[in-house]
């Protein structure tokens, strides 16, 4: 009896899961991943704050410079979102004007409601990384051709200039305007608003800015904030139906933009962390997507969630801002590669709750907008360390391709990367919550690895180190830190190296990453 109890006690704490690994991606299946697929969505509105205005942010260029390090290409940064329809042009504006509401309890660092510019805003690009790709956002939002005409001029003066361009830093794409479909709700347009206002007002708009700068721009198409994944309401497919493509200047879209936040915290609702992190969750929310993706990609053009993350408004307290936050931050944007998704732009904005990087000192709370104690100086959040293991496990090789693996486990998921036809790595993700409130021992899986290859009997495996899931620092990966002063990694790399055969073991709430040898 007492054999028995010890016996099931055992199976509650380290159970097992066989994962089978292809020795080479099935072709055509597996896509390609881009070595910039994890890029950032700035809200436009303190973008100074960001990258600097007469010097750069050193914090968050070293943030940047951190995955740039590991996949050999940038972030690419699209500055725009909210405040990109509350922005226009003034010439003789030394640094941006900004107007506020006040700050709430479920709002603490609300967007501004009125920004003026000038040329030294757009400027401050030459901060960034060589070689970055960005894109930039004008004002649809306001209906004011002259405004979208002032701030689309200025954004291409700017990237001519020889500080940009010998730096390689790139203009990809002008969005215009964001989230057209919520015009309706936002007062920007009225209760009637249609798609088919919408491309006609898109196109005007695009054509006066191509008109005007020799050779136009590319750019983005969509940025909607939701699909009705059809031809009637919002959508790509909707807007491809109505002709947007065969204008003049839409056959210089280069890309379809949508939005996604899994849930809102808008009004104060909350959520429960668990809920987010869930396997099933995340796939039931992206795949509905999956009609939008295939209509983009029928006309010959790129997908990409052009702003993203965990709940709109800027995310929810004691979830978005925690160490499981990462977790469903790697296993979100891994899947998305699957279903065709181009690159992933997680947003970002000073003082929100989902940051990944929070890049200025910070004097109210984030979750409250309670007065803090003391100022907060620049820092990462947990989710960062699920863009540098996504880009640890991507790799500056330029030629790797991720397939999901078949993990027959509602918690745990698993990718496996190729260089070429080469398995290289695997990441394995443990979304089971182990929260500071839980009792008893924390539980594991052990995955045992079956794959036809002889060559790699060797392992090395790094994990994600976190106390619990609710825990808002503390984490290392690999051994190693990035919650440092400056941003940049600290510590000594802490590897496993473990025969194939053996197998591994991967608590609750961990990633593994394993590298063949």
């Amino acid at each position: 009896m007492h054999l028995s109890i010890l016996f099931l006690f055992f199976l509650r704490i380290t159970s097992g899961l066989d994962v089978s690994i292809p020795t080479a991606p099935p072709i055509p299946r597996a896509p390609k991943i881009s070595p910039s697929f994890v890029s950032f969505s700035i809200e436009q509105d303190r973008w100074t704050d960001w990258v600097g205005l007469t010097s750069r942010n050193q914090f968050f260029i070293n943030t940047l410079e951190n995955l740039q390090d590991l996949t050999g290409v940038p972030p690419q940064i699209r500055i725009g979102a909210n405040s990109e329809d509350h922005t226009n042009f003034n010439p003789s504006a030394q640094t941006p004007q900004l107007i506020f509401p006040a700050p709430s309890t479920t709002v603490p660092y609300p967007e501004a409601t009125n920004i003026t510019v000038g040329n030294s805003f757009y400027a401050s690009a030459r901060f960034l990384p060589n070689n970055t790709h960005v894109i930039w956002g004008v004002n649809l939002g306001q209906d004011n051709i002259t405004a979208a005409f002032l701030e689309a001029k200025a954004i291409i003066r700017a990237f001519h200039a020889p500080a940009i361009k010998s730096a390689g830093i790139v203009l990809d794409a002008i969005e215009i305007g964001n989230e057209a479909d919520l015009y309706m709700n936002n007062g920007a347009r009225p209760k009637t608003y249609t798609s088919a206002q919408y491309v006609k007002e898109w196109i005007s708009f695009a054509a006066n800015i191509s008109a005007a700068n020799a050779p136009g721009p590319l750019y983005w198409g969509a940025a909607f904030a939701g699909s009705s994944h059809s031809t009637s309401g919002f959508s790509p497919q909707a807007i491809f139906n109505e002709g947007i493509l065969s204008s003049t200047p839409g056959q210089s879209i280069s890309m379809i933009s949508q939005h996604h936040y899994s849930g809102t915290f808008c009004f104060g609702n909350g959520a429960v962390l668990q809920d987010l992190m869930t396997k099933a969750y995340i796939r039931s929310n992206l795949t509905s997507f999956s009609p939008d993706i295939a209509a983009t990609r029928a006309q010959g053009l790129p997908y990409v969630l052009g702003e993203t993350n965990s709940f709109s408004c800027h995310g929810t307290p004691g979830v978005s801002n925690t160490a499981g936050a990462a977790l469903w931050t790697l296993d979100y944007l891994l899947f998305a590669s699957q279903l065709g998704v181009s690159r992933i732009f997680f947003h970002q904005g000073i003082g929100f709750k989902y940051n990944l990087i929070q890049p200025v000192t910070l004097t109210r709370s984030t979750l409250d907008g309670s007065i803090l104690p003391s100022p907060q100086p620049p820092h990462v959040q947990p989710q960062y360390y699920a863009a540098i293991i996504a880009a640890e496990a991507i790799g500056d090789g330029g030629n790797t391709v991720v397939i999901e693996l078949n993990v027959n486990d509602t918690r745990v998921s698993g990718y496996a990367f190729y260089e070429g036809t080469t398995l290289a790595r695997a990441v394995f993700i443990n979304s089971q919550a182990f929260l500071r409130t839980n009792s008893g021992n924390r539980a594991s899986k052990h995955i045992d690895l079956d794959w036809a290859s002889e060559a790699q009997e060797t392992m090395r495996l790094k994990r994600l180190i976190i106390g619990h899931a609710d825990d808002v620092s503390g984490l290392s990966w690999g051994g190693q830190s990035y919650e440092t002063p400056d941003g940049t990694v600290n510590g000594t790399v802490e590897v496993e190296v473990l025969d194939v055969s053996s197998g591994f073991d991967i608590q609750e709430t961990e990633v593994v990453m394993i590298t063949f040898i």
